[in-house]
């Protein structure tokens, strides 16, 4: 990759989406989108590879003509039901005889947090450090030059299955690109719709896509939970076509023509003629029932998700609310849904970053997540996806860390 150029890579159940990215005087354009469609995944996991690669493939080849430009490797983001997030802790004796806590000893405590134990066939991919403590009481973000005894750092480890992790990495390298890093999908996305006052007082970010919806929670500038539910939007078209007895292809056009989240807005006695839509289809369904599908379903997904802000005590107190991104979020009506579901403020993400070139991607919550993966490339550009760090969160020291991986990792 070049030293100005950035390449992300969204793999998604539907589609896959590569963005390429350009960095000059302080400058960010988009230079270059390719999306094609992709049968190849169910879930977040690769089903096949062929189907797959040859998407991929489609989708740099767009971007790269639209960019006059070839690379070589790209931030790759991963998302599905097999994604864990765990907070560890770890535990070292400071090494310099007069107490002084080094870079090497971040890097050591850093490394103690990743031993988590009877985890077999899993993948890290972040580990991403919270808070640091000394000597049992004295807590700080960054503790270079302090001094004590003992360090230990609480972090947030992201973790994948093995499996899905190889079966991604094969795919791409078969795609002749190389992976420069793997990363959490919410966590690229937070770079391009989450502010740094958001994440500092407590946000969410839901993620709704076709076949799984993920979230990343942030408080203090620190992620503090994510998970992905394997629900999405192709549900709702599946619910679609059994509810209404119709065809997928119909069901989903309904779907995007006339799906409305809230059904108490919809006139009661308003029809939808199949026949305008379909030239097979005979007879008119009730828009209010299509709405009323859209919302169980939706409903669902949001009551999970409240239900899980409620293990980790955090129901209905994050003062910046939620954030929706995603083909789902375009669903008329979401939004309020949001509101009263999760009893939170409510809104679609939009463009913290300013970028300029294909400027007219940045709204449509579809290329969110793979600007914020090109954006991860500009921010990250060096460091090991093991090691993928949350700037905003832990500011200097991050810069010392992952200068001292560059130098000892491959």
């Amino acid at each position: 990759m070049r030293n100005n150029v950035s390449i992300g890579i969204d793999i998604g159940t539907t589609k896959i989406v590569a963005c390429i990215g350009k960095f000059e005087e302080g400058t960010t354009d988009i230079i270059g989108i390719g999306q094609s469609t992709n049968q190849g995944i169910r879930k977040g996991v690769i089903v096949d590879i062929e189907e797959t690669v040859s998407a991929i493939t489609a989708s740099l080849v767009e971007a790269e003509r639209m960019a006059g430009i070839s690379v070589q490797d790209a931030i790759v983001g991963i998302t599905g039901p097999h994604i864990e997030s765990t907070e560890s802790k770890g535990i070292i004796a400071v090494s310099r005889p007069d107490g002084e806590i080094t870079e090497q000893d971040v890097l050591r405590v850093v490394e103690a947090a990743k031993a988590i134990p009877n985890r077999p066939n899993r993948e890290i991919l972040h580990v991403i450090p919270r808070n640091f403590v000394i000597d049992g009481h004295e807590e700080s973000k960054d503790p270079v030059g302090m001094t004590g005894t003992r360090l230990e750092v609480i972090a947030q480890i992201i973790s994948s299955s093995t499996n899905a992790v190889k079966s991604l990495t094969r795919a791409i390298d078969q795609a002749g690109i190389g992976i420069s890093s793997l990363v959490f999908s919410p966590l690229a996305t937070s770079q391009f719709l989450l502010s740094r006052r958001q994440m500092d007082i407590g946000v969410i970010l839901i993620d709704i896509g076709a076949s799984t919806t993920s979230y990343s929670v942030y408080e203090e500038g620190d992620v503090i939970f994510c998970d992905v539910i394997p629900i999405g939007t192709m549900h709702i078209t599946n619910d679609l076509a059994i509810g209404l007895r119709t065809n997928i292809e119909l069901a989903e056009l309904i779907k995007l023509k006339y799906g409305y989240a809230v059904p108490d807005k919809v006139n009661n006695k308003e029809q939808i003629d199949l026949k305008k839509l379909d030239d097979r289809e005979d007879g008119a369904v009730n828009l209010k029932y299509v709405t009323e599908i859209i919302e169980a379903r939706l409903n669902e997904i949001f009551l999970i998700i409240k239900n899980n802000l409620a293990n980790i005590n955090r129901d209905g107190s994050l003062p910046a609310g939620v954030v929706l991104t995603g083909g789902g979020s375009k669903i008329e009506g979401i939004v309020e849904l949001a509101k009263e579901t999760l009893c939170l403020p409510a809104q679609v993400g939009k463009p913290i970053v300013e970028i300029s070139g294909l400027i007219d991607k940045l709204d449509d919550p579809v290329y969110a997540t793979s600007i914020g993966l090109m954006l991860w490339g500009k921010n990250k550009k060096g460091g090991d996806s093991s090691f993928s760090f949350d700037v905003a969160g832990l500011g200097g020291v991050v810069d010392r860390i992952r200068s001292v991986f560059k130098n000892i990792l491959p």
